[in-house]
């Protein structure tokens, strides 16, 4: 298979990075994950607004515009027949002795991986659990797509099955935060809720477009801080995120609830769907 680094098109057994990066040694570094449909990327411009954020933060320079990255996505897709696929851009800080000592990252390794999309069917239901585990804190004011990723790591262990199951973290305060690699909605009474920003959470792409399009259809949206309690006792539940669209949760815990058949669910899905059509007939 092949992927792309620094500029080039490498076979993926060939791929070689520095023990002395920065993104190994430290975390230094922050990605992004999302998917091609007919070669284009759904709110491709968020997602580069959001690593660009993370990357000024940390002082790590970004050698490559919209334009490269989004040629070099859709030639490895072009390389694998033609197949829309599931991508990570990465960006690490680069090599540099051990010690905090540099005050900038001037030459990342930026890597641009493609893996096959699992076959789903649009729709199909999981099943939520909370987790053992609690949401950390993120190391900055507003959560990053970062390389330190323990947390998300340590509430997968809890799972049999990412396929099947989704976890739920709870903050150590014991607000609802998120899924493990995703962001929670839930329906109450016509209102659409999730957690706020404020609560730790991955502020997601996903996430802010179903907000945004609820609204425009009328659909109130609550942001907010939440007990599992409002969950538990919600009409619908959905999880979100770029790779997977919106997620339909058949059940919390023990409690059973709509999963697709959902009212509210199908309407907002089927508005995403509407969304990635039009990007596809008109371009990215």
């Amino acid at each position: 298979m092949w992927c792309w680094m620094n500029g080039e098109f490498v076979r993926t057994v060939d791929l070689k990075i520095s023990p002395f990066d920065h993104g190994f040694l430290y975390g230094a570094g922050f990605f992004e994950t999302f998917r091609t449909y007919g070669g284009n990327v759904l709110l491709f411009d968020k997602h580069m607004e959001r690593l660009h954020t993370a990357l000024m933060e940390y002082r790590i320079t970004m050698p490559y515009d919209e334009t490269e990255i989004l040629a070099a996505v859709r030639k490895l897709d072009e390389l694998n027949e033609g197949q829309d696929g599931y991508f990570r851009l990465n960006v690490s800080a680069g090599a540099h002795d051990i010690g905090l000592s540099p005050s900038s990252y001037p030459t990342p390794n930026v890597i641009l991986f493609r893996k096959e999309l699992a076959p789903t069917v649009r729709g199909t239901a999981k099943k939520a659990v909370w987790l053992d585990t609690a949401r950390n804190l993120p190391e900055s004011a507003v959560r990053h797509k970062s390389h330190n990723f323990l947390n998300n790591v340590r509430g997968r262990l809890e799972l049999h099955s990412l396929k099947e199951m989704e976890g739920l973290f709870v903050t150590a305060e014991g607000s609802v935060a998120e899924g493990v690699t995703s962001n929670v909605f839930w329906m109450k009474g016509g209102v659409l809720f999730t957690p706020a920003i404020e609560t730790g959470i991955l502020p997601g792409t996903t996430r802010a477009y179903i907000i945004e399009v609820a609204k425009s259809v009328g659909i109130t949206v609550n942001e907010g801080f939440f007990g599992k309690e409002d969950v538990e006792y919600a009409d619908e539940l959905f999880v979100t995120n770029a790779v997977q669209e919106l997620v339909p949760l058949s059940a919390i815990e023990d409690i059973v609830l709509p999963g697709a058949s959902g009212v509210y669910y199908k309407k907002l899905h089927e508005l995403y769907r509407q969304a990635v059509e039009e990007m596809k007939d008109g371009g990215c």
